[in-house]
């Protein structure tokens, strides 16, 4: 009696956290933070936004691939949703890529550009920035806005949610609108 293909459970939300944790352990960001920080923040901004379970799990695991702590064969074969990890794709930058082909396969995956617009807002919080050398901030900055323009996205709306004052970054500088 043939009952159909073989279906399996997928990650829960905490099992995705703990595993995108784990994966991470040894890594820390360009402050020294350690990089579950951010992904925790990356995970909290998409749940702020709105964002759906398996938009949460993929910001949990949006660096994973792209930092090698999880292979692209774990991806494929791992217990979660097809949109899931093709978010978590979308969001992996290939050596070389140009920062237009990255953006327009993020606008091209459905729920990409919500996880992206999180990743982006804790990545340019002016917190995480301060604690740069002057040259590293400035280039985070123009790289952060490129990209933010790019996915047509104005300001960081981590400023709109908290009520504090938005900051639009130029090549110039912030500026507080």
């Amino acid at each position: 009696m043939d009952t159909g293909p073989v279906t399996h459970p997928t990650l829960t939300l905490t099992e995705v956290e703990t595993l995108a944790r784990a994966a991470h352990a040894a890594q820390t960001d360009k402050a020294g933070r350690p990089y579950a920080e951010h992904l925790q923040a990356v995970a909290e901004g998409v749940r702020a936004r709105g964002g759906d379970q398996e938009q949460i799990a993929a910001a949990w695991l949006h660096d994973a691939v792209e930092d090698d702590a999880l292979s692209a064969e774990w991806l494929r074969e791992a217990a979660l949703t097809d949109r899931t990890k093709a978010i978590v794709g979308a969001l992996t930058k290939r050596p070389g890529e140009s920062p237009e082909a990255y953006a327009a396969r993020i606008l091209a995956t459905p729920g990409a550009r919500l996880v992206k617009e999180s990743d982006l807002a804790h990545n340019a919080d002016p917190a995480r920035l301060a604690v740069l050398d002057d040259a590293t901030r400035a280039r985070l900055e123009r790289k952060y806005a490129h990209m933010r323009a790019l996915l047509g996205l104005t300001a960081p709306a981590e400023g709109r949610a908290k009520g504090r004052t938005e900051r639009r970054f130029s090549p110039s500088g912030p500026a507080a609108v």
